[in-house]
């Protein structure tokens, strides 16, 4: 199973980002997008460390909000 994971650009440069995920940031690469299409403040789908698709705002929170919501019933059971 693949798992790609949404985030929020903060910077780019050259063929790297810097995306937030929920606070963590971590540096991926861009090599499977065109040149100038991720930009800052966008948000992007990475998977294994590489950037495969940017997300309109809505969608990627819409995900994020599910995410939060698995992990908080994870939680719960652990608890």
């Amino acid at each position: 199973m693949c798992l790609a994971v949404p985030g929020l650009v903060v910077s780019v440069e050259g063929r790297r980002a810097i995306v937030d995920f929920g606070g963590v940031r971590r540096e991926v690469m861009l090599d499977l997008m065109e040149e100038g299409e991720v930009k800052p403040g966008c948000y992007v789908l990475v998977h294994t460390g590489y950037v495969i698709q940017t997300l309109d705002k809505e969608e990627a929170e819409k995900t994020l909000n599910l995410w939060k919501e698995i992990l908080e019933k994870l939680d719960a059971q652990t608890s």
